[in-house]
């Protein structure tokens, strides 16, 4: 499968290196079962009807916080340090190993916060907090743990023989996210030293605090997500030995356009205090003009390949491969068009970042499918994994389509019960549809959930 035209990573013969990867890939997997369990909750309190019905609501912007954190924080970059995993050699795989003891125990930590400290949730964009040290040890320690795995990918890169110019576009791929993760952490240093010491000590005010904290780190972040999923778009758009409308020479040219905006930070901070409304104006229009340089033409030129080639039958494997990519390559068009919709501070917003958050989900469902059988587990049964795929997708659409149609309405974000406002009946119906949706996306999830643990059992081995 690994040939000069096909874009993919191999999977060492190491057994060290296998039980690495499969860590990472078995945090990756329970990161998304305790998201889950407490997205459930999320969904249910802003179902018109039902949020009357259930006594929890006031724990809605606790389980958002979690349900956040988990599902994007936690499994995208569980994700990528499992693809960092395979793109290593074994002589620095006692820092792999602790950086995953690091992490996984941060994780467990970060989940029960809830129930260790006070209940303080802040929902500032891009990772939102509970302000209490439990959830603030967790949260170290798991970036502490993805920091060591960083730095393993980038020093300790595995340099076979020979390798194709494909599989060196990937791993370039791999590690301009990897370098991008450290300049993420930089701007969150600089940012916590930065912030000025009025803000810093007002506890009136801790939830703009963590909005300052979070949003220069927090778009950076973005990058090494997009560069991530492109990555796996490929790998997807080659399985099966399919022809892609895209030379290796380009893909590395794409993959430098989708790093070079990242340079832009130093500016930033340079010119602009880290509290200032133009930094966090610089910042919005990094992400607007920055983020699709190369993932924009990268998705046409692979949605042109596959509408150019024959869907192979839903009984194949490969259908699952090209099924996963096609439903991510949808899902990331719906969500950048709804981001031209964004006017004023509501649920359009979330409709917009679901979209991206879920294109991305759906490519790492795939890559996931792919990469179980490579590591020694058994294969999914792939006419479930496609209809699981399709589920999550469709339930996710009607879920972002809903709160589009919210946001046209004006209900605001970061709402849930009564405080939606949801008095009219065309309001009640475009919640209802979000959370129809939510709740589709959510028998999806469980579903995969549910495949791939079964093909974990089903341990074989691998030559």
């Amino acid at each position: 499968m690994n040939s000069d035209s096909n874009y993919a990573l191999p999977v060492s013969t190491d057994d060290s290196l296998r039980r690495l990867a499969s860590s990472w890939l078995i945090l990756a997997l329970c990161a998304l079962v305790g998201s889950g369990l407490v997205v459930i909750l999320v969904v249910l309190a802003r179902t018109p009807v039902i949020h009357d019905l259930i006594p929890w609501t006031g724990s809605f912007r606790t389980a958002l916080v979690i349900h956040v954190d988990l599902s994007v924080l936690v499994w995208f970059l569980s994700i990528t340090a499992l693809m960092a995993s395979l793109t290593v050699s074994s002589n620095l795989v006692k820092l792999g190993q602790f950086s995953f003891t690091s992490a996984a125990t941060g994780v467990l930590i970060l989940t029960l916060s809830p129930f260790l400290g006070v209940d303080a949730p802040f929902m500032n964009n891009y990772v939102p907090v509970l302000d209490n040290s439990s959830f603030r040890t967790g949260l170290f320690m798991f970036m502490f743990g993805v920091t060591g795995m960083t730095l393993y990918g980038l020093v300790g890169a595995d340099k076979p023989a020979y390798m194709p110019a494909t599989e060196r576009s990937l791993r370039f791929g791999v590690r301009s996210a990897l370098a991008i993760i450290l300049v993420t952490l930089a701007v969150w240093v600089y940012t916590f030293f930065a912030i000025p010491d009025p803000l810093s000590q007002d506890s009136r005010n801790r939830e703009y605090y963590y909005e300052v904290l979070y949003w220069g780190s927090g778009h950076v972040l973005q990058f090494v997500h997009t560069q991530m999923v492109m990555v796996v778009w490929l790998w997807l758009a080659s399985y099966g030995n399919r022809k892609i409308a895209l030379s290796a020479r380009l893909v590395h040219l794409l993959l430098i356009l989708g790093a070079v905006p990242v340079a832009a930070v130093l500016s930033i901070h340079t010119n602009y205090s880290v509290d200032s409304p133009d930094l966090r104006l610089a910042y919005t229009w990094l992400m607007q003009w920055g983020g699709g340089l190369a993932a924009v033409p990268m998705g046409i030129a692979l949605g042109y390949s596959l509408w150019r080639q024959r869907q192979p039958s839903t009984r194949s494997e490969p259908s699952l491969q090209h099924t996963a990519l096609l439903l991510s390559l949808l899902m990331f068009a719906v969500g950048g068009a709804i981001g031209f919709m964004i006017h004023e501070i509501n649920v359009t917003i979330p409709s917009h970042y679901h979209g991206s958050i879920v294109s991305i989900t759906l490519a790492y469902m795939g890559i996931v499918y792919h990469v179980l059988p490579l590591l020694g587990y058994g294969s999914v049964h792939a006419r479930w994994a496609v209809w699981q795929l399709y589920l999550y997708a469709v339930g996710s659409l009607l879920h972002v389509g809903g709160l589009a149609w919210s946001g046209m309405l004006g209900i605001q974000r970061k709402t849930a019960g009564a405080e939606q406002g949801l008095q009219t009946l065309d309001k009640q119906l475009a919640m209802g549809l979000t959370g129809l949706g939510g709740m589709v996306a959510v028998v999806g999830g469980i579903l995969f959930l549910v495949l791939t643990l079964k093909a974990l059992r089903q341990e074989r081995s691998v030559a």
